[in-house]
């Protein structure tokens, strides 16, 4: 076996983590709704998912623990990425906002504080700031 082909498995498995800790997440509360399902039909797609794999985790995703980033900017690096994801597949008002409380929860950020996290993720998005800018405004966000 190469380097190479550990680095690819390595990388697959975190995303198939990365993805069961998702649908953790969005099973938090014992359903899946549909915009919940499209969503993660799309990540499982762009994350390279197996359909195997992925009835696996449907089938058994408490088996797969939660493992929130410990660093405060590795937390907002994912919370760009996902909230990218969501507006670009265009999931818009209460589903969008749910699924995204949800998963922020998921990554660390505290329930009470979510909401606002969530808001000025989707503003900043929707705005087009990149990586650098984002996780600036987030952490100034009450200055």
């Amino acid at each position: 076996m190469s380097f190479a082909d550990l680095f690819d498995s390595g990388f697959k498995q975190r995303n198939v983590d990365h993805f069961a800790a998702i649908v953790r997440v969005a099973m938090d509360d014992g359903i899946i709704t549909p915009e919940e399902q499209a969503f993660l039909d799309r990540l499982a797609r762009n994350l390279g998912i197996t359909e195997g794999d992925y009835k696996q985790i449907l089938k058994d995703y408490k088996s797969h623990p939660i493992n929130p980033p410990v660093s405060y900017d590795r937390r907002l690096e994912r919370l760009y990425d996902l909230v990218r994801m969501v507006h670009v597949d265009q999931i818009k008002g209460d589903p969008e906002h749910k699924l995204l409380n949800k998963i922020g929860v998921g990554l660390g950020f505290h329930a009470v504080n979510v909401k606002y996290i969530v808001d000025k993720a989707l503003t900043l998005v929707h705005n087009g700031v990149d990586l650098d800018t984002f996780v600036d405004q987030i952490k100034n966000m009450n200055k």
